[in-house]
């Protein structure tokens, strides 16, 4: 009798419309809690700007070295001493000649003085003048010559002499005591010891986001320096498919040569991956609009990675019962 009772009431009662029935049970919070800022990196290198190949300039013996590989020197220092004898006796036989040609031309200074006194005396013609001033031209020529050969024999004994350019590293020696080196022979090589740099390879959809980050570090075995972007390159690399970036160090340096990573944070904030829900071709988010649920596509969305929006701090996304829900649906 009760059973009856109970199904006659049933069947009396209105049938609540799905709009009036009971709301999915969803759970959402703003933005500002549940975004990620994903750290990015990229393959990197420490490189000196400047790499010097010290040559001789001239044939001479190798009469001695001062520097070893890896070691730092100092600009000015002496790297490489070569046999200098034979250019000092030049210098030594262009000075004696400087110095016969000045006397000559004092010589002919005192003749053309004598001249002009006898001239203005009548008693030498003005052609004998003439040749006493033309004698003079060319003794002082003499002299300018001898000059300049001195100044070559000075710099000859100079070059016997090489010193570090810059402060430096030096990567390698190529010469030793004793060895004849010619015009051109590869005698050290050095690194700049203070204009490093650091070359990275940065896919083109990550420049923005390198380019607004506050902090950017280059991350090697030898610890982790702070950095500032220098310059990137408009050209894309053939192989890679990738711009070079270079970065400069604004604290301490990492040694020329290092590899390691170009590490710095988004700025922009993320979605984490495990939030995105597909709807059609299209992954994105529900937010809350008015009392509704509402499909947001994110751009660029990819399953199990963390999704870049543009989406205000305060917006309400779903977390909780995300899956269920459909675009428009009511949650009142």
């Amino acid at each position: 009798m009760i059973k009856l009772f109970a199904f006659c009431l049933a069947a009396l009662l209105p049938v609540l419309p799905a709009s009036a029935q009971t709301p999915p049970a969803v759970g959402f919070k703003p933005l500002s809690e549940i975004a990620t800022y994903p750290q990015r990196d990229a393959p990197a290198q420490a490189v000196a700007l400047n790499r010097t190949q010290l040559a001789a300039e001239l044939s001479a013996r190798v009469a001695s070295t001062h520097a070893e590989p890896g070691e730092r020197v100092k600009k000015g220092q002496v790297l490489v001493r070569l046999d200098a004898r034979d250019y000092q006796l030049a210098l030594e036989r262009a000075q004696a000649q400087l110095q016969a040609a000045q006397a000559r031309l004092a010589q002919a200074d005192a003749q053309l003085r004598r001249t002009r006194a006898l001239r203005d005396q009548n008693f030498v013609s003005p052609e004998a003048l003439t040749q006493r001033e033309t004698e003079v031209e060319v003794v002082r020529a003499d002299v300018a010559v001898a000059a300049n050969a001195v100044d070559l024999a000075r710099r000859n004994v100079d070059k016997c002499v090489l010193r570090a350019p810059y402060d430096a590293v030096v990567r390698t020696r190529d010469a030793s005591a004793g060895s004849l080196a010619g015009v051109g022979t590869l005698l050290m090589t050095l690194d700049d010891a203070r204009k490093v740099e650091v070359s990275a390879r940065v896919a083109p959809r990550d420049l923005d986001a390198l380019r607004t980050a506050r902090e950017i570090a280059f991350v090697s075995p030898a610890g982790r320096q702070s950095l500032r972007i220098a310059r990137v390159s408009p050209a894309i690399d053939d192989a890679t498919r990738t711009h070079e970036v270079r970065a400069v160090f604004t604290g301490e340096r990492a040694p020329s040569g290092a590899e390691g990573r170009l590490v710095w944070q988004d700025p922009a904030p993320h979605v984490p991956g495990e939030l995105l829900v597909r709807r059609g071709a299209a992954l994105g988010v529900f937010v809350m609009r008015e009392g509704s649920a509402r499909f947001v596509p994110l751009d660029g969305a990819q399953e199990g990675r963390p999704a870049r929006t543009d989406l205000p701090a305060d917006t309400r996304i779903a977390v909780d019962g995300r899956n269920s829900l459909v675009d428009g649906q009511s949650l009142k």
